[in-house]
Parts: C-alpha cells; sequence; structure tokens
C-alpha cells in the first residue's frame, strides 16, 4: 500500500528553523526522485525542492540557499531542512515522487509568525 506521512511542522518566528521529514511506504519507495512541494492558502501547490538519481538537488529560487532536501534510502525518507524561515515560507508542506505520481498524504502546517 502507497502512503506518505509529513512530520516535523510547527509554529515558527521568523529567521528560525524547521526539519520536515516523510516517510514512504509501499511501491514507490523505489522512485529514483523525490520532491517537496507546498501549498499556501488560496495559492495552487508548489515544487520547492526535488533530489533526483545521483543525489542532484534542485530549488526553486524562493527557497535557494536556506532549504535542503536530502534523502535517507534505508529509513524510506526524504527530508527537508528549512533554515532562515519567511512569513510567506506559511504552508502546508507535502512529499511525493518527482513528478507527484503517488496519493498525496495529510501534509504538514508550516507556520512562520512572530
Amino acid at each position: 500500500q502507497v502512503q506518505l506521512v509529513e512530520s516535523g511542522g510547527g509554529l515558527v518566528q521568523p529567521g528560525g528553523s524547521l526539519r520536515l521529514s516523510c516517510a514512504a511506504s509501499g511501491s514507490i519507495v523505489r522512485s529514483p526522485a523525490w520532491g517537496w512541494y507546498r501549498q499556501a492558502p488560496g495559492k495552487q501547490r508548489e515544487l520547492v525542492a526535488r533530489i533526483i538519481s545521483g543525489g542532484t538537488t534542485i530549488y526553486a529560487d524562493s527557497v535557494k540557499g536556506r532549504f535542503t532536501i536530502s534523502r535517507d534510502n534505508a529509513e524510506n525518507t526524504v527530508i527537508l531542512q528549512m533554515n532562515s524561515l519567511k512569513p510567506e515560507d506559511t504552508a502546508v508542506y507535502y512529499c511525493n515522487t518527482w513528478p507527484a505520481l503517488a496519493p498525496w498524504g495529510q501534509g504538514a502546517q508550516v507556520t512562520v509568525s512572530s
């Protein structure tokens, strides 16, 4: 059964850090490429970071230099380390394969506010 479970969200002040984790199960764990996506209120879901076969990482301009995506193949997890958070990073964050082929999980709410 394919399942994605995101965790690690929360409320943080501007400039703070959060670490999101995504646990994957089912056939998709063998996917060669993964991404973190986010959806802010009233906006479309967008891709913010992806990691492809060989470990190459690609970031949206809005998070470049602040976010880091990584993958632990042994644990079937995908991590998003978020530093220097800004209020505009507030959104629900989701992981999925890249391109997104699996059913979406519940996401992790990230709120950046003073």
